[in-house]
């Protein structure tokens, strides 16, 4: 098939043949003649010359040494400065290069909720500084962005447009009738769903599933996938090479349904990888889907979905463990976890702007143990964000605190132990199957900002606190203050962690069935060189670890890689400190 219009070569066959499968999938209605247009003009959106062969879908993008920082552009600022500018001087003079991927939430012109209400995907927000800011970052480092793919500002001039009857833009907002059911629609929020405007076609109600300012897009339209992929074009060609599908699981409607993870999301999702891989190899899409984890697993698909989904469990499993001193729930899920197949990673992250979902443990904890996880994150000072499960009920839906203060005590109530368990959060969760992101929060043990929740009036804003950069480099040098500490703590966590074959993202990863009181798991590097055995005392008591328990090879000499201690197998213990970890590697292979 030779398409005349855009005089695309033999060679091109195969790719359109996979984008018209997808396209007839999601567009089923449609006839073929208007599906090879769509195919031609997503090609030539994404300026595609020629096709990429023998693309290999199961190839791992990724090693141990790749470590993510999640930060807002303007979380750290110097007066008279570029936000953006300031940032990288942050990151270049205080993470030595250890952290080799920035996620900077969005930085486009916004109207609310900190950025995920976009008014222009293809500008820079100026309060941030501009492309040229963006470019110096990404030629240093991989840089991953936000594909806000779901919504957009109402103050968009895509929507203001929709509201005169225009182009571009007139038809690209989801409307529903005031007779569809709506009764199984899942919401994230308690605000209506539906906001009625006025067009010269008469009223219509607008499908807002995050607010009123954020107007979810029709993707029932085909523009809206060209458009998007014009925008990813656009991004890759300014130094993006990975992509969050923010809130991706909401994309395609059907009234009467839950509207949330339909058939076609999981096919338009396909869609954009096809096109990436195309135009970039190594670019990388990476589902953001707070949900229940089970649902949230069906993103990787056959391994032709997304390269890596954020394993939203893990926060919130993680914590409860620590506050309890029992890890028998975090156990138990870590057994039922499938590895990641090659081509697929986990995104682990226990702290992140947003808060920690509550979703994302049903099915894995009792309500009773959820409830007293509530009871306890509000003692130290959290905010609890709802959702809407009918007209006439809220249940809640995330824990907004700051993952500082969220891990200062146990369920008994704050203790003297808290930075010991935030660091003991960061030794598993670095040790872990998957690729590792922290929080810039987390980095730098920031505390809630409740003048900032104050001020705002938004629950999410207490883990967003904005550091004058100059303030911050006294806190971090002042002995007194515990920034310093944990800053320089977890460097050398990840210091290790980079140089490890067993922490691949992709290594294999067995749970070791210790007591509850001692979580632990066995990673061993793809080449079978190295074994690390991580077993972390998740309580405030000292706890023995018999060695026999784990089987370390006699004939191998090992290693603590935390401390530097010798390991010998013949003494038959370690004794582990309140919250303490160790990685027990094999020395011949450790580094």
């Amino acid at each position: 098939m030779i398409d005349q219009n855009h005089n695309l070569t033999n060679s091109m066959v195969t790719l359109r043949e996979r984008i018209l499968n997808h396209l007839k999938f999601i567009y089923r209605e449609l006839p073929e003649d208007q599906l090879q247009k769509h195919c031609n003009d997503l090609i030539t959106c994404m300026d595609i010359k020629e096709e990429r062969q023998n693309i290999a879908r199961r190839e791992n993008y990724w090693s141990q040494a790749d470590i993510a920082l999640i930060t807002y552009g303007d979380s750290i600022k110097k007066h008279g400065e570029n936000p953006l500018k300031t940032l990288k001087k942050f990151l270049d003079c205080y993470t030595n290069k250890l952290i080799n991927i920035i996620h900077i939430l969005p930085f486009f012109p916004w109207s609310s909720d900190d950025g995920f209400a976009v008014l222009d995907y293809t500008s820079v927000n100026e309060g941030l500084g501009n492309w040229c800011d963006i470019k110096a970052i990404s030629s240093d480092y991989d840089l991953m962005s936000d594909l806000v793919i779901n919504h957009c500002s109402s103050r968009s001039i895509w929507f203001t447009n929709f509201i005169k009857n225009t182009e571009p833009g007139k038809d690209y907002f989801f409307t529903a009738n005031d007779s569809d059911d709506l009764s199984e629609v899942v919401r994230p929020r308690t605000s209506p769903l539906l906001k009625k405007v006025n067009t010269p076609e008469g009223a219509k109600n607008v499908w807002c599933t995050f607010g009123w300012d954020q107007v979810d897009f029709d993707f029932q339209n085909p523009e809206i996938i060209k458009q998007f992929v014009k925008i990813i074009k656009f991004y890759l060609d300014n130094g993006v090479r990975i992509f969050r599908l923010d809130a991706v699981a909401f994309l395609w409607k059907v009234p009467g349904t839950k509207c949330i993870g339909l058939p076609e999301t999981h096919e338009i999702i396909r869609l954009l990888r096809t096109l990436v891989e195309q135009k970039r190899h190594d670019a990388l899409l990476i589902t953001e889907t707070n949900i229940p984890n089970r649902e949230n697993l069906s993103y990787f698909g056959n391994g032709n979905e997304a390269h890596c989904i954020y394993n939203f469990s893990l926060p919130p499993l993680l914590i409860n463990t620590l506050l309890t001193g029992d890890c028998s729930y975090l156990k138990e899920w870590m057994m039922s976890m499938p590895p990641a197949q090659d081509g697929t990673s986990y995104l682990n992250f226990i702290a992140s702007h947003d808060g920690i979902g509550l979703r994302p443990l049903e099915g894995l904890i009792t309500p009773s143990e959820i409830k007293k996880l509530i009871d306890t994150m509000r003692q130290f000072g959290a905010e609890i964000s709802h959702r809407s499960v009918s007209d006439q009920e809220a249940i809640p839906y995330e824990i907004n605190i700051s993952l500082f203060d969220a891990l200062k005590g146990t369920v008994s109530g704050p203790d003297g132990f808290g930075i010991n368990r935030f660091i003991c959060a960061h030794a598993i969760m670095l040790g872990l199957e998957g690729i590792p992101a922290i929080y810039i929060h987390s980095l730098l043990g920031t505390k809630n900002d409740h003048k900032k929740v104050k001020d705002s009036g938004q629950f999410r804003a207490i883990n967003r606190h904005q550091y004058d950069l100059e303030e911050l480099e006294t806190l971090i040098k002042d002995p007194s203050t515990h920034h310093g500490e944990i800053l320089e703590n977890l460097k050398q966590l990840i210091a290790i962690r980079r140089k490890q074959p067993a922490f691949h993202p992709n290594a294999t990863q067995f749970t070791l069935h210790l007591s509850n009181s001692m979580f632990g798991f066995w990673r061993q590097s793809p080449d079978r060189s190295q074994s690390i055995f991580c077993v972390s005392n998740v309580t405030v008591n000292t706890h023995i670890l018999h060695l026999s328990s784990i089987n370390l090879i006699q004939t191998d000499d090992w290693v603590d890689l935390i401390s530097g201690q010798d390991i010998c197998p013949n003494f038959g213990i370690v004794e582990l400190a309140p919250l303490q970890t160790v990685w027990i590697s094999n020395k011949s292979s450790s580094q």
